[in-house]
């Protein structure tokens, strides 16, 4: 029989199931987030708490076993938000501590290779990120951006975003994950907000950001039409710089202005 192991979807919740895997020294067991989790007739199913200390333990323990660079990994692997994604971290930690040699570079393992090529993907998407972000002047004098990333990348771009607008207070809002991170001249904080993607509207911009800002970003849209040459536009070329689903973020091509 196996065990599903159920948890709160946080990187927290995540570790006290590793942390309940090994002290109850459970062998077949499947992690399965709270949201999508179900009960079958031959599983056994058990809901783990988050508990912050235990899971500080086991973050903190895995630098006996592995660097912490190959643990930065599987924190960006973690945020791919990839079926089944835990059930491969799992295996790797439980691996990682019970051999005698380093297995990040045994990419002959399918699992070790699976999660060296999620990571690229998440570190290519952080990177467009910290590109593509295109922030608006609200009318509480705040800088706001909109996004909804493939992975969940925000935590990966806070550092970034920190040091290049370190003067300015801002605001970056993941749509599709209902939360955001916030700069206030001093930290870094994860905020919820009653937000959607009607923020984006034409109808609602009036609403959000000041005149100044939807003047300079008409202003914007009409330099980008002028200098655009049609005769040497090559779309192939534009596309593979800028892929079609990060246009929604740059000014030039947003419908709001």
């Amino acid at each position: 029989m196996r065990t599903i192991l159920v948890y709160d979807e946080t990187f927290e919740g995540f570790l006290s199931v590793v942390f309940y895997v090994f002290e109850y020294k459970l062998k077949h067991v499947i992690i399965q987030k709270e949201s999508i989790a179900s009960e079958t007739f031959f599983d056994a199913t058990q809901m783990v708490i988050t508990e912050e200390k235990k899971a500080d333990r086991v973050w903190k323990g895995l630098l006996k076993y592995i660097k912490a660079s190959e643990r930065t990994k599987l924190y960006k692997a973690y945020l791919s938000e990839l079926p089944s994604i835990e059930n491969d971290l799992l295996w790797y930690i439980q691996n990682a501590i019970a051999s005698e040699k380093n297995i990040a570079g045994n990419f002959a393992n399918p699992t070790i290779l699976k999660i060296s090529k999620i990571v690229k993907m998440v570190d290519r998407e952080k990177h467009r990120m910290d590109a593509f972000v295109r922030f608006r002047l609200t009318k509480d004098d705040m800088y706001m951006a909109t996004v909804s990333p493939d992975f969940n990348v925000l935590p990966l771009n806070a550092a970034h975003f920190k040091n290049r607008y370190a003067d300015q207070r801002w605001l970056i809002y993941d749509l599709k994950r209902t939360y955001g991170i916030y700069y206030d001249l001093k930290k870094v904080t994860t905020v919820t907000l009653d937000l959607t993607s009607d923020v984006n509207t034409a109808s609602a911009s009036s609403v959000y950001f000041t005149e100044h800002e939807l003047q300079y970003q008409t202003l914007w849209k009409n330099y980008f039409k002028s200098t655009n040459i049609e005769s040497r536009k090559n779309m192939k070329l534009h596309v593979q710089h800028v892929p079609k689903r990060y246009w929604k973020y740059l000014s030039e091509k947003s419908p709001f202005s």
